[in-house]
Order: structure tokens, then sequence, then C-alpha cells
């Protein structure tokens, strides 16, 4: 009967949940405060100033999301939508290269028993597996995201959707206030709906604002109030000092937690320097 009528017990959902493999972000202490990585089935949101990193974990996630299943990751593919055009190929292919290397260090020889390890382990193949959308204009946005359904029908593959930032063309173009609030309400169902309909991860990079409260100008993530509803998850990334960290601000299950990372030539990794301490709970 619950199958018939589409309903799920509570059991079978906590067992599909811890069934669930992560999308590493590369950096452990990252990885821990997110519960083993970026979940599928949720939207989680990565917020942060110019130059923090935020787009550098975008990419890094388009690559770790298709680290083969016999190496520990989900043998997927990733579309990558660029609304700031901040996407660099040299840059994704120095990513891959670090992945790459880091599974052949962990699996000295696991690559060399498989006919498919070698062609897998290349980093021209990590970039054939990520779909790259550009969007110049919110009506293009708008359009990709309908399209998305129709596009993850046809690869079923895709295990995690990036969107670079997904609140750049509305800040800027967008002048019916009333009216953006309501088209990215109904954005933010449809990336839900994508998230859980086809068992993968929805990511989306997201400005910083100031927003002025209280007699004083705070640092705020972009379209806050009427977004934040959007994500399951948010992760919010700053400075302290020099070295860059990373908040879990919202998470339907996990406490919030704070951990460093480092942005290193072969993506992002943990942060190592004399005061590192591990992933703090608050």
């Amino acid at each position: 009967m619950a199958e018939q009528s589409g309903a799920q017990n509570a059991w079978d959902m906590l067992s599909d949940e811890q069934s669930q493999k992560h999308i590493t972000t590369g950096a452990g202490d990252l990885n821990d405060i997110l519960g083993g990585g970026i979940h599928c089935k949720e939207v989680t949101e990565i917020g942060g100033v110019p130059g923090v990193g935020k787009t550098q974990l975008g990419i890094q996630l388009a690559i770790n999301v298709q680290i083969p299943v016999e190496y520990g990751g989900l043998g997927g593919k990733a579309v990558y939508i660029d609304t700031e055009g901040s996407f660099m190929v040299e840059r994704v292919y120095q990513i891959a290269e670090g992945c790459i290397r880091d599974i052949l260090e962990h699996f000295p020889h696991s690559h060399e028993k498989s006919s498919s390890g070698k062609k897998q382990l290349q980093p021209e193949h990590f970039l054939a597996d990520i779909y790259y959308f550009r969007i110049c204009s919110y009506t293009e946005q708008i359009a990709v995201i309908n399209y998305l359904e129709k596009f993850l029908g046809e690869h079923k593959d895709v295990r995690i959707v990036i969107i670079d930032s997904v609140t750049f063309h509305f800040r800027q173009d967008f002048e019916d206030l009333a009216l953006r609030t309501r088209v990215l309400s109904g954005l933010s169902l449809k990336l839900m709906k994508i998230a859980k309909t086809y068992n993968l991860a929805v990511v989306l990079l997201n400005q910083v604002t100031t927003k002025f409260t209280e007699g004083s100008f705070q640092l705020t993530l972009a379209l806050g109030d009427s977004w934040s509803h959007s994500c399951t998850n948010r992760l919010i990334l700053y400075w302290n000092g020099n070295e860059r960290c990373a908040h879990l601000d919202k998470s339907p299950s996990l406490p919030v937690a704070s951990a460093p990372y480092a942005v290193t030539g072969k993506g992002i990794r943990d942060a190592v320097s004399p005061n590192h301490k591990r992933a703090r709970v608050t």
C-alpha cells in the first residue's frame, strides 16, 4: 500500500540516507563538519567574499564527483552552470591532475588491475565529464534550470549540479523585487526536486553583500532573506587572518561548526599551518 501511494516510511528514509555516499571536498576537516562531504539529494549553498575560494571549491567538487567507485567515489559526472565567467579550464585541468595524484598515492597499484583504470585516471577524462553551461542573463539561467530535468533524464550518471553564482544576474538585472522573489522561489523548489528525483547534489555558490542592521553594516549572503529557505545546508567561507575557514551555518542534522581549509596548486586541501586546529563545533 505504501509503495502504491508513493509514501515511504521513516526507517527506509534513514537507511537510505545512511547508505548515501558523499562527494569529498578534498579537505578532511571540511568533510568532517559536513558529515562526510557534500550530500546527494540535498541543496547546499556556499557563500563567501571574493577570493576566498568559492569557485575553486565548485571546480573541486566537479572533479571529485568523478572519482571512480573502486577508489571510494561516486563515479558520476557534473553539470557546471557558470553565470560570471569564472570557470577556467586550465585550473580545472590542474585540479584534475591533483585529484589523480592523490588517488595514485592512496591506491598505488589498484588502477593497474582494471583495464579501464588507466583510461579513467586521465585529466582529459575528468574534463570530458563536466557539462558546462555559460549563462549571460537571468532569462538564460531560468531557461537552463527549466531544461535541466530533460537533460538529466538523458544523462542519468550526473551526480552534481553546480551554479556559480546563483544570484549574480538576479542582483544585476532584476528591478521588480517582488517578482524576483517569486521567480527565485520557483527556481529553488525546482532545484530541490531535481536533487531528490535524480539522486544528485545541487551546490549553489553565492556572493555576499552588506546589510545595515542594528546601527552597523554587516556582511550577509546575497538575497539573504528571500533566498534563505532555498537550501538544505549553508556553508559560509571567510578569512580568519590569513587563513581560509568554512562555517557550517545551517544543516538539518549537523551541529554548527567551523574548520580551516587551504586553496593549493592541487585544489582544495586541509590547511597546514602552525595554528592549525581541528574542526571546531560551536
